[in-house]
């Protein structure tokens, strides 16, 4: 009993709001509440609608809205001028103006030329270093031609020097060898071809040492028509070099050469 007057006596003033901000939401929970212990006495008439809530910040907003001050703010924009105006003021406190002609542009102009003749330059040198990479070395170079002295190789003898890692036959020939080579027919020939597109001077045949076939070194001197003969597959050459017999497709391949003064020759 006790508790039940005690509870009544704070109702009241439970339910009146403390202020214009007050929750009803909190308030309609804690009247459920006591409702369940004890028949409170409310009037309704006095409690505003669940919209209070609402209304009661929107009030506020506008409040806040209308109290804020437009110190500061942007000038309206019939203030600001659009129309460009070419009457251009420079402040000239840290500048010094120069009369016309003479403001520097010739020394712009030898600044900038200069640096273009610098890059230009580094351009070239970086292609002449590309070129002389791409290029072969003195080395190579002298490995790539050979200089043979003929003085020594007597008539009707043969040869054998080394060129860039292959063999080169070099045969002095008889006038017997140059006529038979000459009357040979091209119907005859695998691989139609003259002498004398072989030979520079008819004295001297020089072809490389190498088997059109399969790449073996005849043996000179022999076969069927006193030339080459290869023993791998059994490919015979003529005294100039062309191909007569067995499986070899080409002639003997005749290398770049040129006579020299004397009896020299350089092969390559």
């Amino acid at each position: 009993m006790a508790l039940r007057r005690a509870l009544a006596s704070l109702a009241p003033r439970l339910l009146q709001p403390t202020s214009e901000l007050a929750a009803p939401f909190a308030t309609q929970a804690l009247r459920t509440q006591l409702s369940s212990l004890l028949p409170v006495p409310t009037d309704t008439s006095s409690q505003q609608p669940s919209s209070n809530f609402g209304q009661a910040f929107r009030t506020f907003a506008s409040d806040a809205v209308t109290n804020v001050k437009t110190e500061g703010a942007v000038a309206d924009i019939k203030e600001l001028s659009l129309s460009p105006s070419n009457k251009i003021t420079y402040n000239e406190l840290n500048h010094r103006r120069f009369a016309p002609g003479t403001e520097g542009r010739p020394f712009a102009y030898f600044v900038l030329t200069g640096g273009r003749f610098l890059y230009a330059s580094a351009v070239r040198l970086a292609v002449l270093k590309v070129v002389v990479s791409l290029s072969a070395a003195a080395d190579t170079l002298a490995l790539s031609s050979l200089e043979v002295d003929l003085s020594g190789v007597e008539e009707g003898q043969t040869i054998t020097v080394k060129w860039r890692g292959k063999p080169v036959f070099i045969t002095h020939r008889t006038d017997e060898a140059i006529k038979e080579a000459e009357s040979v027919p091209m119907s005859d020939l695998k691989d139609p071809q003259k002498d004398s597109e072989r030979v520079v001077d008819p004295k001297y045949l020089i072809v490389i040492g190498v088997c059109t076939h399969l790449g073996c070194v005849p043996i000179a001197g022999t076969g069927n028509y006193n030339g080459w003969f290869c023993p791998c597959h059994g490919s015979h050459y003529d005294n100039s070099g062309r191909i007569r017999e067995g499986p070899a497709p080409y002639n003997l391949e005749v290398p770049e050469y040129r006579f020299m003064d004397g009896k020299k020759v350089i092969i390559g």
